[in-house]
């Protein structure tokens, strides 16, 4: 069904083709980056050339970085893709010389973690790029290939394995369990193994797996620096790390500096459910877990970033809670106007909680269900 799927961000770069412009494509290994590029070649009508940056002949040709070589090399092209460009050392310094030799040149350069943009005078490509992130298929994207019978048929297969392309492809749930647990263990931390200097993979892979059962919970680095026998530093590295390298992402407590709310820590999530559950080795079906309201939850936050990011919206995520534990899973904030979000999987009910009310009379306040989850990552 991959060869199918019409990803979003096709027509969006495509509209960018011929603007003089970097167009940097970020997402994680195996998301789909190399094939939107080539979907995106083929309907872009002109003449590109296209280098992979893990070729090291690719490497060595570009490493001399004069208007000269880098005229022999394109000839007249005017469309230029580097997959894997995090690869290349110095690759800020390439991409901005590059575009700002050549007037007409458009380049498309993907990576697969936040590769370093700024040439060694701290001049970063200001002006120069546009930044666009590629996620698992998201479910504004299979809305066209689906009616809502099949929407809600394919919902629980979702929250247990998630969405990443090839999945789809793929016939049996033994199959795709199979698929995610070499994903996890063969791609899912190779940049960070070979480029970040880590000393210890099985602290790293430990501490994924501790931020897969706290989903949806307040994270405690110390508990978590003690629980590995790591450094307090160390863990903060690595988290920052499985972020530049979209496994998981940070949402911060939200307050108006009001002394009973909860600023300093911190909620994880994962930008793929199939993912969380292959770290920790649990495909069961829904009935027979007990995490169905994490997988909800996950699943909900991870569909809206996806809506938010590939609209071009441009709001911020948090979680709110008080010291008293008045809590709400996520507050949403755009243009001044605050919306606050509660996920429930069952038919549980709630209110707004009072102290949020009080302090924050003009915010509006919704329960995503198995009813309405539609209107909200569509």
């Amino acid at each position: 069904m991959q060869s199918q799927i019409s990803r979003y961000l096709k027509s969006v770069i495509l509209n960018k083709i011929g603007k003089n412009k970097v167009i940097l494509l970020f997402g994680t290994r195996r998301v789909g980056k190399t094939w939107l590029i080539q979907e995106i070649t083929k309907d872009a009508n002109i003449d590109y050339l296209s280098l992979n940056g893990e070729d090291q002949d690719v490497q060595a040709l570009l490493a001399t970085r004069t208007a000269a070589n880098y005229k022999r090399i394109l000839g007249n092209t005017k469309l230029l893709v580097i997959d894997e460009a995090q690869v290349i050392p110095e690759i800020g310094k390439i991409l901005k010389l590059l575009i700002d030799t050549f007037n007409e040149l458009t380049i498309v350069a993907s990576g697969s973690s936040a590769f370093d943009l700024s040439n060694q005078t701290g001049e970063p490509l200001t002006g120069r790029s546009l930044t666009y992130y590629l996620y698992p298929v998201a479910q504004l994207e299979l809305a066209n290939y689906e009616n809502g019978l099949q929407t809600t048929q394919n919902l629980e297969e979702r929250l247990i394995f998630g969405s990443y392309p090839e999945l789809f492809q793929l016939e049996s749930l033994p199959e795709k369990a199979q698929y995610l647990a070499e994903m996890v263990k063969s791609y899912l931390l190779k940049d960070i193994l070979m480029y970040e200097n880590i000393q210890n993979s099985t602290k790293l892979f430990d501490l994924l797996k501790l931020i897969a059962y706290q989903v949806g919970s307040e994270v405690s680095i110390d508990e978590i620096s003690r629980t590995l026998g790591i450094s307090k530093n160390t863990v903060d590295r690595y988290l920052d790390l499985l972020s530049k390298v979209f496994i998981v992402y940070k949402v911060s407590g939200y307050s108006n500096n009001l002394r009973k709310e909860v600023t300093k820590s911190s909620k994880w999530y994962f930008y793929d459910n199939g993912i969380r559950n292959a770290v920790i080795n649990d495909f069961r079906l829904l009935a027979l877990r007990n995490d169905q309201g994490i997988l909800w939850e996950n699943y909900c936050f991870a569909e809206r970033i996806k809506r938010m990011s590939y609209q071009q919206q441009n709001v911020q995520h948090y979680f709110w809670r008080t010291y008293d534990q008045q809590e709400i899973d996520l507050i949403e904030t755009r243009d001044g106007q605050i919306t606050a979000v509660d996920f429930k999987w069952g038919d549980g009910k709630k209110k707004i909680p009072g102290f949020f009310a009080k302090n924050y009379p003009n915010a509006s306040f919704s329960i995503i269900n198995k009813e309405n989850y539609l209107e909200f990552i569509l």
